[in-house]
């Protein structure tokens, strides 16, 4: 009888993942790194949750809260008795966590309390090129802080670390606005009744949707979904706000308040909120925010009061704000286009209160890494290629104690090395892993070395250049390979390193 044959498993990542390698997270480590001391220095204090949690911690914040496991990737608990076990899930993001936190040691915390938090996050989306279902975020949070002197401060800490980690002024801005202009805008506009909170809410974001589009469909996109709706180029058609021509354009005058200075934009919009109490507040709020950025010297260069920045999760209650790279990148089809959005966050004043039953004022900003990664890699600025290495040869097999000291001796002295550990019996083959492994020089110690307390060093940087660039005369005057004795081995390897990079 035929054996069964044995079904191995694919090895393949999931869709919507992908495998990070050493220079990928060397370099995502370095960005983190850089990110949390800007945190630090404005006294924020690190804080690590559990990538789970309950699906009713994260809440009504999820894409589909009739289904938990919608949006994100979540599973049941076995039963207990009669109880039924509880849906647990994969972190969302960082924000729900942080108020759930803040809810259970509220006690034992400062307050205000200022966190930041890293780490990765899972959403149970479609993935598409450039969208993983797994990314990391970097946040930074201030709980318990009812002035919007809180909100400024993200603003310049957001400016702060995008300097921080590579993006140069003038390619980046940070735009601010308040839910409560726009809110205030409606309600005059006659779009919404903030007697009716429920349809307010549901309303609301209709607006808030169809606005957020501005960068992708323009004025007239959005001014058509603020009407009856929109048929895209596809022929499927999205229903609308239903505002009629008037309330559309009150709304669309909204976005199009940005004026060349701050002064003139709050101007503008104080003239749009007119005799409304939630909008003549907004304006304020954005007022304070302005004079408090400015006396900390940020600029129009670097902060700005923009009405078109909506942000689009529903639990934003007052600010809002968004960092956006504005140097242009070709995407997949060679077009030029700006980079656009890294950062954004805002004020989420009701968010523990789900928790506490008490209004607890928040707010914060979460920055994409992943996408802030990509962006210095398209700028041309970001890390550079980890260097590999110092690979100690095998020559004897015999003697792999002397090998190994020599890589221990190179290690105490701060420099990365390793013994190769492969097959020795094909130099060759040791020489294709070091080139391989990025390594910038090779020790090389055989049986004739060891006997006349000698080492060859060979620059396997300069190496590679000489053999695609060099003349027969250069090979001469730079030779790629030195002998040196065996207690200089330390001292002129460090030499040989420092000089490729010199």
């Amino acid at each position: 009888m035929a054996k069964d044959k044995i079904r191995r498993p694919r090895a393949e990542t999931p869709k919507g993942f992908r495998d990070y390698f050493g220079a990928e997270v060397t370099a995502r480590a370095a960005m983190l790194r850089r990110i949390a001391e800007v945190y630090h220095r404005y006294g924020f204090e690190a804080l690590e949750t559990s990538g789970v949690e309950t699906v009713e911690a994260l809440g009504k914040f999820l894409p589909d809260v009739d289904r938990p496991n919608e949006g994100v990737f979540a599973w049941q608990e076995d039963a207990e008795g009669d109880r039924p076990g509880d849906w647990l899930a994969l972190r969302y993001d960082l924000t729900a966590p942080l108020a759930r936190v803040y809810a259970q040691h509220r006690n034992d915390l400062p307050t205000p309390y200022r966190r930041y938090a890293m780490g990765p996050v899972w959403r149970n989306e479609k993935p598409g090129p450039g969208r993983f279902r797994q990314f990391y975020q970097c946040d930074a949070d201030t709980v318990g802080a009812p002035s919007v002197a809180a909100d400024a401060e993200i603003c310049a800490m957001l400016a702060d670390t995008l300097e921080a980690v590579g993006i140069s002024r003038g390619d980046y801005i940070v735009r601010v606005n308040n839910r409560k202009v726009l809110n205030g805008v409606m309600e005059v506009a006659g779009v919404l009744d903030p007697s009716d909170p429920e349809r307010f809410a549901h309303e609301r974001g209709i607006v808030l949707r169809a606005i957020d589009k501005l960068d992708r469909l323009g004025t007239d996109g959005v001014r058509a979904l603020l009407g009856e709706g929109r048929k895209d180029e596809s022929g499927d058609f999205t229903k609308g706000a239903g505002l009629g021509a008037e309330q559309a354009e009150v709304v669309m005058g909204f976005m199009k308040a940005r004026r060349d200075t701050a002064e003139a934009t709050l101007a503008r919009l104080r003239e749009l909120v007119g005799p409304s109490a939630m909008g003549s507040e907004g304006v304020d709020e954005l007022e304070t925010i302005a004079a408090l950025l400015s006396a900390q010297g940020m600029g129009p260069d670097r902060v700005v009061i923009d009405p078109s920045v909506v942000r689009g999760l529903g639990y934003y209650t007052g600010p809002v704000f968004e960092a956006e790279l504005t140097f242009e990148i070709l995407d997949e089809k060679g077009r030029p286009r700006q980079f656009g959005s890294v950062a954004g966050g805002g004020r989420y004043d009701d968010l523990v209160k789900r928790f506490t039953g008490q209004a607890v004022p928040a707010t914060g900003v979460s920055i994409g890494v992943d996408r802030l990664l990509a962006a210095l890699a398209a700028k041309g600025c970001g890390e550079a290629e980890a260097q590999g290495p110092v690979v100690v040869t095998v020559m004897d097999r015999d003697r792999m104690a002397d090998y190994q000291a020599m890589a221990s001796e190179l290690r105490a002295a701060g420099i990365r090395a390793e013994v190769y550990l492969g097959n020795p019996k094909n130099f060759g083959n040791q020489m294709k892993y070091a080139d391989r492994r990025g390594s910038p020089v090779a020790v090389i110690e055989g049986a004739d070395e060891k006997e006349r307390g000698v080492v060859q060093i060979k620059d396997l940087i300069l190496g590679a250049q000489i053999a695609k660039e060099a003349t027969l005369e250069q090979w001469k005057d730079r030779p790629s390979q030195i002998e040196v004795p065996r207690d200089e081995l330390v001292e002129r390897v460090r030499a040989m390193i420092e000089s490729q990079s010199s």
